[in-house]
């Protein structure tokens, strides 16, 4: 039996030696490199962390101490020393969960997948601990250099440092050398005296000893302060000298480091330090994205940040792929765009490459705007894009949309600003869980004045539909799209005068059939539901029953041929995948409202709740959005036993629930 098969729980790490932890870190990283590889993950930012993991849960106390991921995407090893050694099942449903999950261990605390709040997590659990009187207790925060970018760090940064007494430790992980290696003699010479300064720095009589030097020369007459603040700025200079830490420094916070976080010792070193400190402390670790692994340090676009299945040995991926994927034909579309209209600039948040603007980069490098993880801002420096005559596209996960709304309400739509948002991975997404599934948007963006939303059902559409984005020029307008490979291509048999799809219809349809007839069911599609639709309508056509298959395109504003359509059919279906509440059949019910029309309406997609991992198909299958789900409903819905109940037939008494119709 390996060293790790030892560890249930972080205490048993004491035990071990320093070489042991050394043996300790390299099976894990076989460990993650066996898995991971088989289920898919996040395997090269966890291949990073090794020895920073270990490094805290030698030096903390996990749980009585909190351990706060940013994001949980780094969190493997974490899982692996807590008493979670079964990866078989990483990531799908009933398994482990891809980030920190408190039904899985009372190790975890955070389990959203959205970057840059850790330390706002760290500083109110801190505060909880200090109003308590649990004044022996610390938190740790997790967080990479990326992350840093958020400006949400900021503002917690900027509390955290208020109190000299809250026992909070932040770690960046800093994987993507923000700060250039120092190299040569004289550098190492410097990096072996820190550790001893470092020492100096955060004992406690120090900061007794620096704090009563201060008030006696400030207290003093000139002369005194003179020499106060010619002393204060001579060691502010030297400490900028041997570090970057003056920001911090600036702020309140202590800063230890730059540490080598494959160091083993050298971050327990480090972090016993802060510990001992007993304030915030930020410590600050050098660490690489992959470690231990070739295939990944070779990768030159993120060091395999998340893979899919792939061979353990060359780190190939083993997936088979046909097709293109929503984001390859975004990437190839607005690359065309931008060639034919230089006004076009692209806006992304750290994710340059997973949104697929790495053609339109290459090609256009000066009209590409990577604002890190700051969507607040990205929306409100499109505004000023607009203003200044350019059309912005700020193409990020539909998710991460949730950060962003109150910038695109007040500072895009209310100044009418012509800006495109394109969401990928919108809808269900997957194996990444409750945060990373982008069912929110449709809901949110309904209360938006003016804007304009489209949800594309295929590749064709995808296309169509950003050109037609990106041509309006006094509103916002959105995109959204799956997650993965595009469906093949849905024709449609008609093309209405406000640009509606019909997608199919029965043969006693009454835009065939004439006069005052009425088909049975209307059903809208919205964006990648067209397939399901259409099985629909085959099984209810099985049934007896009549219906259309419509593909609004545009989902806002809602087009006036769908409310005519509803009037001639005895009840609407809107299948979305996004959540019901607030959703794109919701609003087409209160649009049919407000023109008279009372057909019934059910409005068919996911329910206000966080759905756990599973593949697409595995989570719509719990929520009911499978083919065979919504034709039962619709056929009971057409018999009067089920509410809505359709528009009875003439000379046919309204159903009352439970009573079957007199046919």
């Amino acid at each position: 039996m390996g060293l790790l098969e030892s560890i249930t729980h972080p205490r048993d790490l004491s035990r071990l030696s320093d070489v042991q932890m050394e043996t300790l870190a390299g099976e894990i990283r076989q460990f993650l490199i066996k898995n991971v590889s088989q289920t898919g993950g996040h395997l090269g930012p966890n291949l990073g962390v090794v020895e920073l993991t270990l490094a805290i849960h030698r030096i903390f106390d996990s749980p009585r101490d909190s351990v706060v991921f940013d994001t949980g995407h780094q969190s493997y090893v974490h899982k692996l020393v807590t008493g979670r050694q079964d990866f078989s099942t990483l990531r799908k449903q009933g398994g482990l969960s891809g980030y920190p999950d408190r039904g899985e261990s009372e190790h975890d605390i955070v389990e959203s997948s959205h970057a840059s709040s850790s330390l706002s997590w760290a500083d109110g659990i801190a505060r909880a601990h200090q109003i308590k009187g649990e004044t022996d207790r610390y938190v740790v925060a997790v967080i990479g250099d990326g992350a840093l970018t958020g400006g949400m760090t900021w503002e917690a940064i900027n509390n955290i440092a208020g109190d000299k007494n809250r026992k909070v430790v932040i770690v960046v992980n800093d994987n993507g050398r923000s700060y250039a290696p120092t190299v040569g003699g004289f550098a190492d010479y410097l990096a072996s005296l820190r550790p001893a300064i470092d020492h100096v720095r955060t004992h406690k009589k120090y900061e007794a000893s620096m704090t009563w030097g201060k008030k006696r020369l400030q207290d003093g007459n000139v002369a005194g302060q003179f020499v106060y603040k010619s002393l204060h700025a001579a060691k502010k200079g030297v400490k900028d000298w041997w570090a970057p830490q003056g920001l911090f420094d600036d702020l309140g916070m202590k800063y230890v480091g730059p540490v080598d976080g494959h160091d083993q010792k050298a971050m327990e070193a480090a972090l016993q330090l802060a510990k001992n400190y007993g304030g915030p402390v930020i410590v600050h670790a050098f660490t690489d994205k992959g470690r231990g692994y070739a295939p990944a340090r070779a990768d030159v676009n993120d060091q395999f940040h998340a893979v899919g299945v792939i061979n353990p040995t060359t780190g190939a991926s083993v997936e088979s792929s046909s097709g293109k994927s929503w984001t390859g034909v975004f990437g190839e579309e607005i690359a065309k765009i931008a060639q034919e209209r230089q006004d076009i600039v692209a806006v992304t948040g750290a994710m340059l490459i997973p949104v697929g603007l790495a053609e339109f980069a290459a090609e256009f490098p000066d009209r590409v705007i990577d604002v890190g993880i700051a969507e607040q801002h990205a929306l409100t420096m499109s505004a000023g894009l607009a203003f200044g005559g350019l059309h912005p596209v700020v193409a990020i996960y539909a998710t991460f949309l949730n950060r962003a709304f109150d910038q695109l309400l007040m500072d895009v739509a209310l100044h009418k600003a012509g800006v495109t948002v394109v969401l990928d991975r919108a809808g269900v997404t997957g194996p990444d869980g409750p945060s990373h599934h982008g069912m929110w948007d449709m809901s949110m963006l309904q209360i938006i004045p003016g804007l304009h939303l489209a949800a594309p059902r295929d590749a064709e559409r995808l296309r169509e539909e950003l050109r037609e984005a990106v041509a309006i020029s006094n509103a916002p307008s959105v995109v959204r799209y799956s997650k993965g490979q595009v469906g093949p291509e849905v024709a449609a048999l008609e093309r209405l005068d406000d640009g509606v799809d019909v997608l199919a219809r029965s043969d006693q349809d009454p835009s065939e059939a004439g006069g005052d007839s009425v088909a049975d069911v209307l059903i809208v599609s919205v964006g990648a539901m067209s397939e399901l639709c259409l099985d629909v309508a085959k099984r209810v056509g099985a049934q007896g029953i009549t219906s259309t298959v419509v593909d609004p395109r545009w989902v806002l504003p809602v087009p006036r041929s769908i409310l005519r359509l509803a009037a001639q059919h005895r009840i609407v279906i809107v299948v979305e995948d996004g959540v019901r509440a607030g959703g794109v059949g919701s609003r087409i019910r209160q649009e049919l409202r407000a023109a008279g029309i009372d057909t019934a309406l059910n409005e068919v997609g996911l329910p206000v709740a966080f759905l756990d991992h599973g593949s697409r198909s595995q989570v719509l299958e719990r929520v009911g959005l499978t083919a065979q789900r919504v034709a039962q409903d619709i056929v009971e819905q057409v018999l009067g036993t089920r509410v809505p109940f359709a528009r009875p037939l003439p000379g046919q008494d309204a159903p009352r629930t439970g009573q079957l119709p007199r046919l």
